[in-house]
């Protein structure tokens, strides 16, 4: 089979640094079973909400018609589902289909768990946001899973109090900045928001927003940049505030987060599409006093929005039925009904655009009823989402954040420092299991 530059690399030092055999493109059920359409029966694990429903109607209606029938599996989500389907995957035993978050999926595909089915569900790429799609291709030419829902981030804030301390929602983070600093001056007792260290998925995106490839590959060495220049203006500048005291230095989802923003002490939040859910629960006497707005811009000429959160559905090497396997993973992400049902059933945020205005979300969020073009709005904003760059060890990355960051937004001091022992854990941790890194 054809390979590439980048997915030679792929090929060859991700399988030799993690015992990998081969990449996905050539897995363990190969032959006339694996490219059939069907009949087939299917095991999908899966954690989100609702699932059973979305998988009844495949059942009912496209799998009655090919003989394709699927039984979904209710996992546990995050880095217990990744260890759980590499264990079955090297068992042999992995199902045919498996939901995963978009930065599990380079460690997926080292470790030879996903198939690249690129042959089988290339024509829906138009279905998503180019940023979106390529979090599934890892800059090759494969396809390792199909976008399923995606977390674009955006800017919320309460309309009542901004207009009670006449401030302008800002459209650039240096507006963002003065923003905070104007409100201080008027309330010494409230801040714009807070730096938080206990989600490195905000950062990330933030990150992505201002240009940052944290993982890239050039020829059989891999580049870690968690270090560049535009991570670091990133850091700088939540450092400055913080170090200053314009935003505050207390991490998220604690009591005391919850509230801040149910009593006024906040009043913005720089989060993702799925922001109303938790203000619902954390700050539930403030329905219908939020609005949204765009992420607050580094280059107002051209728009973009970073992503935090978001899964997508890939098919095993394991799977020996991988053709019927992609129709549905095709079908489930991009199939009209299945999305309104995944939408109603499960809370998701589709990945496909033409789902994300209209049917299920052509009415916002209940606590957003003061706001009815919640979803259009959000709409615009996902169409500028930036490609992000994930890589092999996103774990390691993630958790020296949440330790270095932790103590820097504590102490207020050097957000610099933090971001360097993120970057040299990280490389640390590659050369350790066998990759040839720079950066």
């Amino acid at each position: 089979m054809h390979f590439t530059t980048r997915r030679r690399l792929v090929a060859t030092s991700l399988a030799i640094a993690l015992g990998a055999t081969t990449l996905a493109a050539c897995g363990s059920g190969s032959g006339d079973d694996a490219q059939s359409d069907g009949p087939a029966d299917l095991t999908y694990w899966a954690w989100a909400p609702g699932m059973d429903k979305v998988v009844d109607l495949w059942n009912t209606t496209e799998g009655k018609k090919s003989g394709i029938t699927v039984t979904v599996k209710k996992q546990a989500s995050g880095d217990d589902l990744v260890t759980k389907i590499i264990t079955a995957a090297k068992a042999k035993k992995a199902p045919d289909l498996v939901q995963a978050e978009y930065q599990a999926l380079p460690t997926l595909v080292s470790n030879d768990v996903l198939a690249d089915i690129s042959g089988d569900v290339g024509d829906v790429k138009d279905a998503f946001a180019p940023g979106v799609w390529q979090q599934t291709t890892l800059g090759t030419d494969a396809v390792y899973a199909v976008p399923q829902d995606s977390g674009p981030m955006m800017f919320y804030y309460r309309a009542d109090l901004f207009k009670e301390y006449g401030l302008t929602v800002p459209t650039t983070w240096d507006a963002f900045a003065e923003t905070a600093r104007a409100l201080k001056k008027k309330d010494p007792s409230k801040a714009l928001t807070t730096f938080s260290s206990n989600d490195a998925g905000l950062f990330a995106g933030l990150a992505q927003q201002a240009g940052a490839q944290w993982w890239t590959t050039k020829g059989d060495t891999w580049n870690v940049g968690i270090d560049d220049a535009a991570t670091k203006k990133v850091a700088d500048f939540w450092g400055g505030l913080v170090k200053e005291g314009a935003v505050d230095n207390q991490p998220m989802y604690t009591p005391a987060w919850n509230k801040a923003l149910n009593t006024g002490k906040q009043i913005a939040w720089v989060s993702a599409v799925w922001a109303p859910g938790t203000l619902t629960t954390a700050a539930p006497e403030t329905k219908d006093k939020w609005a949204m707005a765009p992420l607050p811009q580094w280059d107002a000429a051209r728009p973009t929005t970073g992503s935090w959160g978001g899964s997508s559905t890939g098919v095993t090497n394991d799977s020996a039925h991988k053709k019927a396997a992609a129709k549905f993973a095709a079908w489930l992400n991009t199939d009209s009904a299945a999305l309104a049902t995944m939408v109603k059933e499960g809370g998701i945020y589709p990945a496909a655009t033409a789902a994300q205005t209209g049917g299920a979300l052509s009415q916002a969020p209940a606590f957003f009823s003061n706001q009815p073009d919640f979803y259009t709005t959000a709409a615009g904003i996902a169409k500028s989402t930036a490609p992000s760059a994930w890589g092999p060890n996103v774990n390691v990355a993630y958790t020296t954040f949440r330790d270095a960051f932790a103590t820097a937004a504590k102490d207020k001091s050097d957000f610099g420092a933090a971001l360097t022992a993120m970057q040299e854990s990280t490389v640390a941790d590659m050369k350790k299991q066998g990759f040839e890194v720079t950066g």
